[in-house]
């Protein structure tokens, strides 16, 4: 697929500080990429030097095939941006406040009216685009911020924390509208929201301390797993001893008198020598329930201090 955005190297200062560092980025064509990472990890910042409202210290970014810092005219052309708290004039009309969005998009006469019924359209603010947006619930306003990161059609959207504050329906309804984004934009998301990423994503990005931990697919973030593990129950257990020297077994860690977690390496599975041994042995074996880590320990290793950087694979 077609790369549409394309940063290198990426660095940024404040003062003495290290703010972001190094980062290489990617989005192709129609693709979701999850932009991830703890607060103070460095995301806004690099959300701000993509779309062009902070110069890198160091680096370069490219937007379909156009360099951002000394083609920013053309390379901004390609590139919509919904920030964290999106710029909307509350004294303005949702159609106002598009048109105007459109005009500083240099765009005209029919093309603009034809720009703007086509986002309203697509976003969903048909029965609200009369209306004040101050008068508008946060749900209504962040769909308007989106309309005006698309109005130009641009070929990439990046969004920073789009459903920061929003209630539970809310939420879904600016999700879907992300899944829609997809069909006709490359879209860079920015969260902290895990199962956000699970939902919308096609590869993820996981930034820490402004350096890049991780950067593949959903796929290949799962098998970021560093153990699984096996919940059995016994009624006639064996002592711990010999449960742990079962073959692919790391460790056992008892539950209850009855109740053991087995733990092995995901790629070493001790299941049927467990099962085996169990019958064989008559530890009349009750229940075997599998476990893995969820996405929120492969995140929370990835981002604590003494944890490796991962291959990046773009």
């Amino acid at each position: 697929m077609t790369i549409l955005l394309e940063a290198q190297n990426l660095s940024r200062y404040f003062g003495p500080n290290v703010v972001v560092q190094n980062i290489d980025l990617t989005v192709k064509r129609g693709e979701i990429l999850g932009f991830l990472g703890p607060n103070g990890a460095g995301k806004s910042t690099t959300m701000k030097m993509l779309s062009g409202n902070l110069a890198p210290d160091k680096g370069e970014i490219h937007i379909n095939g156009f360099d951002l810092l000394s083609q920013p005219k053309q390379a901004k052309a390609q590139l919509g941006y919904l920030p964290e708290n999106p710029p909307l004039y509350r004294e303005l009309t949702v159609n106002e406040y598009l048109q105007h969005c459109a005009r500083l998009n240099l765009i005209k006469g029919q093309q603009l009216k034809s720009a703007v019924a086509t986002v309203i359209e697509r976003c969903g603010l048909g029965d609200v685009q009369r209306r004040l947006i101050g008068q508008l619930s946060k749900g209504y306003q962040q769909r308007t911020g989106i309309a005006q990161a698309i109005v130009h059609n641009p070929a990439v959207v990046i969004l920073d924390e789009p459903t920061s504050g929003l209630d539970p329906l809310q939420i879904r309804q600016i999700r879907e509208l992300i899944r829609e984004l997809a069909n006709e934009h490359s879209v860079i998301l920015s969260t902290h929201i895990l199962p956000e990423v699970e939902m919308l994503c096609d590869r993820v990005q996981i930034i820490s301390k402004g350096q890049v931990m991780f950067a593949d697919s959903l796929t290949a973030l799962h098998q970021q797993r560093l153990n699984s593990s096996l919940r059995i129950t016994l009624s006639a257990p064996p002592p711990i001893t010999e449960l742990q020297a079962l073959t692919n077994v790391s460790s056992v860690e008892p539950v209850s008198a009855n109740q053991f977690r087995i733990l092995y390496h995901p790629e070493q599975d001790p299941t049927e020598n467990l099962i085996a041994s169990a019958v064989s042995k008559h530890w009349q074996l009750q229940e075997l329930l599998r476990e893995q880590d969820s996405l929120e320990d492969i995140f929370m290793h990835l981002i604590k201090d003494d944890a490796p950087l991962a291959e990046v694979k773009n």
